[in-house]
């Protein structure tokens, strides 16, 4: 097993360095001028000078990289154009809000996808199984601007004044107190290292930083404020997970080990749920991490619609503005995020299959 999980670690390495390559080429070719695209139309040719030698951008293009690859393996992001400050803070500041969201959406994903797709296998062209499909076609094809405004609409206009609405955009309702854990705690952290940096981080997941705290109010006002999000931004990945969960339950349902099993009496639950559904995990976990690191970089409609600072709204910004740093920083995490989901996965392999760890 350690060999095989060195073995995967080791050739994640040619993958982190070619999206070390990519997004720093990818940054310098959107075109446009960062100086005008910031400063504005008017800035004189003396003023973009001067901010073109400030932020190094008259250095060659291999200069630039090499000092770029340098900063990256010291920690250093760089420093955004547009907001003066480094874009380590911006990633505290708003990565924690897309990780909440495409967890959320995840949570929603797999706690409906799996049993319809267990259910509509199990029930295999039944009424049940056709709905599940024709409702898992459907939203596959639903664009999630277009759900999410639906969402908003109905559950934010039409169900106002009922308990069953829903806010349609922020994190927090206005006067809702969200102290950080640590602070609760009262930990004698350091500020500007990197344990204030990790707390800072943890405490901007509002639901992690509620149960820490034991903030009921805190708690169920962040997911009030996530259920429409997540639906609008999960439907496409639920969608999937119940198809392939489907497939891959028609595959196992068909073997002869799940026929000698029914044969010796055992019960039906036991039998769907202990022998076929284990040996089904193994495409659905594929998925669920595809979907995971999709999720994380596909949340910019989402965080657009419903009003959230995430990852996705300030990397749209920061492309509108040629903030070279930003798209550069928040595009390498989102790309590291899908290579460690992809990690995950390959990790997970060895324990879903036992054959993986012998090979």
């Amino acid at each position: 097993m350690a060999t095989y999980l060195l073995r995967r670690i080791l050739s994640s390495i040619p993958v982190l360095i070619g999206i070390l390559f990519v997004t720093f080429a990818l940054a310098r070719m959107i075109p446009g001028d960062p100086c005008r695209a910031i400063l504005g139309e008017k800035a004189t040719d003396a003023i973009c000078d001067d901010f073109i030698h400030r932020h190094g951008l008259d250095e060659p293009i291999p200069t630039q990289f090499a000092i770029y690859v340098k900063e990256v393996l010291t920690g250093d992001l760089g420093e955004s154009f547009r907001f003066a400050q480094p874009v380590t803070a911006l990633l505290v500041e708003r990565l924690p809000t897309t990780i909440e969201l495409s967890l959320a959406a995840l949570t929603i994903s797999l706690l409906v996808g799996i049993p319809l797709g267990v259910l509509s296998a199990v029930k295999h062209n039944s009424w049940v199984d056709v709905t599940t499909m024709v409702w898992a076609n459907t939203g596959v094809s639903m664009p999630v601007f277009w759900l999410g405004l639906m969402l908003a609409y109905f559950f934010s206009l039409l169900l106002k004044g009922t308990p069953f609405w829903l806010p349609p955009s922020g994190r927090l309702d206005p006067g809702i107190i969200a102290p950080p854990f640590f602070e609760v705690w009262q930990l004698p952290l350091v500020p500007n290292t990197a344990s204030h940096a990790l707390a800072e981080f943890i405490s901007r997941l509002n639901i992690l930083n509620g149960i820490l705290t034991f903030n009921g109010s805190l708690l169920w006002d962040s997911i009030r404020h996530l259920i429409l999000p997540a639906l609008a931004l999960g439907t496409i990945p639920m969608a999937l997970i119940a198809r392939m969960t489907r497939s891959a339950m028609l595959d196992v349902l068909g073997q002869d080990y799940i026929r000698t099993a029914r044969a010796k009496g055992l019960r039906y639950g036991v039998v769907i749920l202990k022998h076929a559904f284990r040996n089904a995990l193994l495409p659905l976990v594929t998925i669920i991490g595809l979907q995971f690191g999709n999720l994380l970089g596909g949340a910019v409609l989402t965080e657009t619609i419903f009003g959230l600072s995430g990852v996705g709204r300030i990397l749209y910004d920061a492309i509108t503005a040629r903030d070279y740093a930003i798209v550069q920083a928040f595009t390498l995490v989102i790309a590291v995020g899908f290579v460690v989901i992809n990690l995950l996965v390959d990790i997970s392999y060895a324990y879903v299959d036992p054959r993986i760890r012998l090979n």
